[in-house]
């Protein structure tokens, strides 16, 4: 797959999932929105209600003293009784009793006037119909004055509502744990059963009433309510309430916001890892090729030399001559050993396709195989004009490895060591062993005075098909797997690699493996 079509997929799912994420977003704020503009009105109505509430009540309570004011100045009582099924009703003042043939009537008046029920009523129409006239005139003018006058208490009332009202203390108007309860109720009506804290201030935002708990921060918002609508506006006295888990209500009842932001980051995280592994898988694709084609091309070389030094050997005259032949024997057996480097390589890089190498654990002395393959490893360092020096410091050297492994991770240290060499000084080699204090850990170190390490670099020197750039010189052949295949050896001997460089100075290879005990 071509790298530009790898970003043109990634382009497409970012903008995919940004989109998606935009959207739910958008529908989380707008969600949040609305339940905020519900639960905003739902708390308005209720607070009219309340505020609605006590106004009605204030209205009842001052007509029921009005009332009771009133009978205490009526001065007379009359009685009336009208015969036959006629009944006459009074609206204000009266009390009206049904009785067999008739109706009692028991009035209450203020006035002095006396009104005498007519003698006699004919039933017939021919007989006494200027009596039933008369008698139904005086009736009326009877019942018109008793309004007019009930009419009048009643405008009376209606103004000491106005007036007198307004002058009363708000403690004597308002009782505020039944306002806080009258106003809880509304709530529940509405649906809201939620704490809320309480207090009454004036026009001019001073306060008449608080609770103890009525502590607004910055953040909280608080719903405002005129008690009165009919109060001057100079008298006007306001409730105000906030709820001071209101965030937490509107958010809890959008139960989904907390997993749903949750599978976003997962997603992301997904996607993020997915496109990483994608240019990682694309980058060692790219490196596996390479190395193929390197690979192919130093096998090629030696089967060729070998090919052409068999035919040399076929030439009759070669025997003939013992130096010549001598020659290319030697020429056969150093492309050999060239070949099953090469051969060695290629089965290196297998062990990184399967999951963990097949080793062969024994117990050693890690003195006795460094020793070793310092003595072999000796005439190749003298040769790159160099020299190797040792120092066996550790004394619990017992450890627990495969040999043949173990020995192919020192010579790829020492290997390493003479390819990146500085030129303008003289290679100077150390490999030393410790234990730590409590004598649990071996240490090797392999120390070089070459070009050194950049600290980038000293990330990636471990990774496969990794080779650092001053490291693509035409006389320092490679594939990048040395030290990859160094770090796996290590980490099935369950033990650790480091390295510290400085560009110019050299570099030191630490190795960590467990004692046996």
């Amino acid at each position: 797959m071509k790298k530009s079509t790898i970003w043109l997929l990634a382009s497409v799912m970012a903008i995919a999932f940004f989109g998606l994420l935009y959207m739910q977003i958008t529908y989380f704020k707008t969600t949040i929105r609305m339940r905020g503009d519900q639960f905003d009105e739902a708390v308005k109505r209720s607070l009219y209600q309340a505020s609605k509430s006590l106004e009605k009540d204030q209205t009842k309570k001052f007509l029921e003293d009005g009332i009771a004011a009133a009978k205490k100045d009526y001065k007379k009582k009359q009685t009336a009784y009208i015969p036959g099924d006629k009944i006459v009703t009074q609206t204000h003042g009266a009390t009206v009793t049904s009785i067999p043939g008739g109706v009692y009537v028991e009035e209450y008046v203020t006035h002095t006037e006396k009104i005498n029920p007519p003698k006699a009523v004919s039933l017939f129409p021919n007989r006494g119909s200027k009596s039933i006239t008369s008698a139904s005139f005086e009736m009326q003018e009877v019942i018109k004055q008793r309004y007019e006058y009930q009419r009048k208490i009643l405008d009376d009332v209606i103004y000491d509502i106005i007036n007198k009202s307004v002058k009363l203390p708000l403690d004597q108007r308002v009782d505020y744990e039944g306002l806080h309860k009258r106003v809880e109720n509304e709530l529940r009506y509405n649906g809201i059963e939620l704490p809320f804290r309480m207090a009454i201030v004036t026009y001019d935002d001073k306060t008449v009433f608080q609770e103890d708990s009525f502590v607004v921060t910055s953040r909280q918002k608080v719903y405002p309510q005129i008690l009165y609508q009919n109060d001057p506006v100079e008298k006007s006295n306001f409730m105000r309430i906030y709820f001071p888990d209101r965030e937490h209500y509107l958010y809890n009842e959008i139960f989904f916001l907390g997993p749903s932001i949750i599978f976003i980051l997962v997603l992301l995280t997904t996607f993020i890892i997915a496109i990483y592994l994608i240019f990682r898988q694309k980058r060692l694709s790219e490196m596996k090729s390479d190395f193929m084609n390197n690979m192919t091309h130093e096998l090629k070389t030696p089967v060729s030399t070998i090919s052409l030094a068999a035919q040399m050997l076929k030439d009759p005259s070669i025997t003939k001559s013992p130096d010549v032949f001598k020659h290319i024997s030697g020429v056969i057996n150093d492309e050999t050993k060239r070949l099953s480097f090469q051969v060695e390589k290629v089965l290196q890089m297998s062990l990184f396709e399967k999951q963990k190498a097949t080793l062969k654990f024994k117990e050693m002395d890690v003195n006795d195989i460094i020793f070793s393959v310092a003595n072999t490893y000796q005439l190749k360092v003298e040769k790159a004009g160099g020299r190797l020096d040792v120092d066996l410091e550790a004394e619990k050297t017992a450890v627990s490895v495969d040999e043949m492994h173990f020995t192919n991770v020192l010579f790829n240290l020492l290997e390493n060591a003479v390819k990146y060499r500085r030129e303008d000084v003289e290679l100077d080699l150390m490999i030393r062993t410790w234990n730590n204090p409590a004598g649990s850990k071996l240490y090797i170190s392999i120390e070089d005075n070459g070009i050194g390490l950049k600290k980038e670099e000293q990330k990636k020197i471990f990774e496969r098909f990794y080779r650092v750039s001053t490291g693509n010189r035409h006389d320092v052949k490679g594939f990048g797997l040395g030290l990859a295949y160094v770090k796996k050896i290590v980490d099935d001997h369950k033990g650790t690699i480091k390295a510290e460089s400085e560009m110019g100075k050299g570099t030191k290879f630490i190795i960590c493996l467990p004692i046996i005990k």
